[in-house]
């Protein structure tokens, strides 16, 4: 009888849910249910609908008692850095603030009053984002303080999620290391950094790593799913389980891989079994965030497919991201903009915004939902090319290849451009790269797979990847 594991992966913009389970050696993956995501506007900040979230979690893992594949595990990853504050009673303060809310500008120059901006990233090394959780946790005792005082716990969205299903609180490795209060040196939580920020020790909770069982289903959530499995955390932040996902053949090496987890952002990397926290990768904005086995993902963020998702919204409703590459590739404007500036984390408009980075520059102005695209992916390119020549030169690696995981791994178009601008050879795939690795965790824990290589190389085995030269 096959055992089956369940990944709970929620984006930015959507969840599913997908059972996996070893047939032949073979990883095979059955999406069981899905359902849609997103920031949400709530007393004038952009939040996350957590309770909604979680009364999804709930109906997706009905649908495996349904369908007769009741997994043995269950593991939820999600994005990076974001917070729920806990009172003494575990009943949720506020809001679930989302990353692209503007409650952290400006709270920088808070911290850097207390810390300088180099002595952070040498005791870090985690590149400065104006939304890391390290600012986040400013504004509340900034802007929030009567609601801040009531805190007791901290814990990251899926460290919550995780907790409604289990009742146990604890903060996954991968994801801590996104808030910038985590040593790269013990592995664990910073706290004389902790303390000199003037918050409170008692809101951070124990780190455990990845493929950690932190208990079953509660009582409650038994009655209402109808049945019971252990939890056991992945790498929570989604990049930390994609990169778990990169396909390594077997009897090949996979300790100097260069990946692009390709989503709503674009993380481009490599692994380090050090952390690199030297003025040099600060000055070159890269970061070094906790990955499986302790191994850093070396990295840097990337605008990513957030750009292309916001123009389809805009302008482009009636096609799909097939489509839309495939225009993208008919067209010849020239125009390159900078994909990483921040004026495109949150725009009112993308499409204007893009528009008007190309007047500003002068260069030709796109017309039309081709030549934006086209602008977008042409920029993306350029920047995954500067960004390898970065990582080389701080290495000391010389990467033959690019593997490029998740979602847009998809976009045909954009890895000929990236093959092309790189120079290097592109294997893209799988897709369900996060939904992977997180099952991959599992499967560790669970004995079937024997370690991290041996689930990489199963990875390999099981999914096809396209190459582009």
């Amino acid at each position: 009888m096959n055992k089956y594991y369940l990944a709970i992966d929620i984006g930015a913009s959507s969840g599913r849910h997908i059972l996996g389970h070893l047939e032949n050696e073979q990883m095979v993956l059955e999406e069981i249910y899905r359902f849609p995501n997103g920031n949400v506007e709530k007393d004038g900040e952009l939040t996350w609908d957590i309770d909604g979230l979680f009364k999804e979690i709930l109906i997706g893992m009905k649908k495996c008692k349904d369908a007769g594949k009741i997994p043995i595990s269950v593991g939820i990853d999600t994005w990076a850095v974001d917070i729920v504050l806990l009172d003494e009673e575990d009943k949720r303060i506020g809001n679930a603030v989302g990353y692209r809310d503007s409650s952290t500008q400006g709270m920088d120059k808070k911290v850097y009053e207390k810390i300088s901006e180099d002595e952070l990233y040498a005791r870090t090394g985690i590149q400065k984002q104006i939304f890391n959780t390290i600012y986040q946790l400013m504004a509340w005792k900034e802007r929030k303080p009567e609601l801040y005082t009531k805190a007791k716990t901290m814990l990251m969205i899926p460290d919550y999620l995780h907790f409604l299903l289990s009742g146990v609180k604890a903060t996954e490795y991968t994801n801590a290391t996104t808030t910038q209060l985590v040593s790269p040196v013990t592995k664990d939580w910073d706290f004389n950094l902790i303390d000199t920020l003037n918050y409170s020790k008692n809101l951070f909770q124990k780190i455990v790593l990845p493929g950690t069982c932190i208990g079953n289903l509660t009582q409650e959530v038994q009655q209402e799913v109808g049945f019971d499995c252990k939890v056991v955390v992945p790498a929570t932040h989604d990049t930390g389980s994609a990169v778990m996902a990169v396909p390594v053949a077997k009897n090949t090496c996979d300790e100097n891989i260069l990946y692009i987890s390709s989503g709503t952002w674009s993380l481009m990397g490599t692994e380090l079994l050090d952390a690199n926290c030297s003025s040099e990768s600060k000055a070159y904005n890269l970061t070094n965030e906790g990955g499986y086995e302790y191994r850093f993902r070396y990295l840097k963020n990337i605008m990513g497919l957030w750009m292309i998702q916001s123009v389809k919204k805009e302008i482009g409703q009636n096609y799909s991201f097939g489509e839309i590459c495939e225009m993208a590739s008919r067209t010849a404007i020239p125009s390159i903009i900078d994909a990483n500036d921040d004026r495109f984390l949150a725009p009112k408009d993308m499409t204007e915004e893009v528009k008007c980075a190309c007047k500003e520059s002068a260069q030709p102005v796109p017309e039309n939902l081709a030549e934006v695209a086209a602008v977008i992916y042409n920029s993306l390119a350029k920047c995954y090319g500067k960004t390898i020549a970065e990582i080389e030169k701080l290495t000391g690696k010389q990467f033959g290849e690019i593997h490029i995981v998740g979602g847009g791994s998809n976009a045909e178009y954009l890895n000929q451009l990236t093959a092309l601008a790189t120079g290097k050879t592109v294997f893209a795939g799988p897709t369900e790269a996060t939904a992977i690795g997180n099952l991959s965790a599992q499967m560790i824990a669970e004995g079937e797979l024997m370690d991290l290589t041996d689930a990489r190389n199963c990875i390999y085995e099981s999914f096809d990847i396209k190459v582009y030269k």
